[in-house]
C-alpha cells in the first residue's frame, strides 16, 4: 500500500510525499550491495598487484602481517559499506546509485536535504540492522512505522520517499494547452439554459435576446478555452450548446 506524508514550510506551504515502500527500498539496497561487492574486490585485487615480494618470513613477522592484513580488511570492508552510504547521500543529495537508479531519496522529517550528520547516524545504525538478520530488523520497523521508518530513519530523522522528477517544457505545455481546449464543467441548470436560449431565440424580441445572451456569455465566458472567450455572446453560446 502506498503511503505518503505532508509537510509544511514555516511559510505555511505544504509538500507532500510518497513514501518508499520496502519493495523499492531493497532493490536499491541490492544495486549498492553489487557495487560495494565490486568496489571491494577491485581494492584487493589493486593491493595484492601493488605488493612487492616478500621473502620468507619470521613468526613473529608472519603474526604482525597477519593484524596488519586483517586491520586493513576490516577497514577496507567498514568504509565501502557504510561511508559509501554515508558519501553519496551527504554529497549526492540523499541518493545512492541504488536509490537513484529505483527513484528514490533520503530527506529529513522536515523535507530538507538530508545532511552529513543525519546520514551518518541512519548509516551507523546500519551496521546493527544489517549484523542482526540482514535487514530483517529494518523491514519489521519499517512495516510498523507510519512513515515507512526504519531504525537508522527513526535516529536520524530521516524518510526516504520517491524522487518527484520535473516536468518537461514540453509535458508543461502539453497539459496547459490540454487544460486550454477543455470546457470546465457546466452545470445541467447551465446547459438546459444555454440550449433553451438557442432554440427559442428567433422568437425573442431583440432587446430582451442580446440581454439575455449577454447574461448567460458572461456566467460562463471564464470557463471556457482563450480562444472561444473571443466570440460574441451568441457565437459563445452556440458553440457550448453545441459541444
Amino acid at each position: 500500500m502506498d503511503r505518503s506524508v505532508t509537510v509544511r514550510t514555516p511559510e505555511s506551504i505544504a509538500f507532500s510525499y510518497e513514501l518508499a515502500g520496502l519493495g523499492s527500498r531493497f532493490l536499491a539496497v541490492a544495486v549498492d550491495f553489487v557495487i560495494q561487492v565490486t568496489l571491494v574486490l577491485l581494492i584487493f585485487w589493486g593491493i595484492s598487484l601493488a605488493a612487492p615480494p616478500a621473502g620468507v618470513p619470521s613468526r613473529s613477522e608472519m603474526h604482525l602481517s597477519e593484524s596488519i592484513a586483517i586491520a586493513i580488511v576490516v577497514a577496507i570492508v567498514f568504509l565501502v559499506f557504510f561511508g559509501y552510504f554515508i558519501l553519496f547521500e551527504a554529497l549526492w543529495n540523499g541518493q545512492t546509485p541504488g536509490k537513484k537508479l529505483l527513484g528514490l531519496r533520503v530527506v529529513r522529517d522536515g523535507g530538507h536535504p538530508v545532511d552529513f550528520g543525519a546520514s551518518a547516524i541512519r548509516n551507523l545504525v546500519r551496521v546493527g540492522e544489517a549484523s542482526l538478520g540482514f535487514y530483517l530488523i529494518s523491514a519489521i520497523a519499517a512495516t510498523l512505522s507510519k512513515e515507512n521508518k526504519r531504525l537508522g530513519d527513526l535516529a536520524a530523522g530521516t524518510i526516504v520517499v520517491r524522487d518527484a522528477r520535473p516536468a518537461t517544457l514540453e509535458t508543461i505545455v502539453a497539459q496547459s494547452e490540454a487544460r486550454a481546449g477543455r470546457i470546465q464543467a457546466l452545470t445541467q441548470e447551465e446547459h438546459a439554459l444555454i440550449d433553451r436560449f438557442v432554440s427559442r431565440r428567433a422568437s425573442l424580441d431583440r432587446h430582451v435576446r442580446a440581454e439575455m445572451a449577454y447574461k448567460l456569455a458572461a456566467r460562463i465566458r471564464p470557463r471556457v478555452p482563450h480562444d472561444m472567450q473571443k466570440l460574441d455572446d451568441e457565437e459563445l453560446l452556440e458553440r457550448v450548446s453545441g459541444s
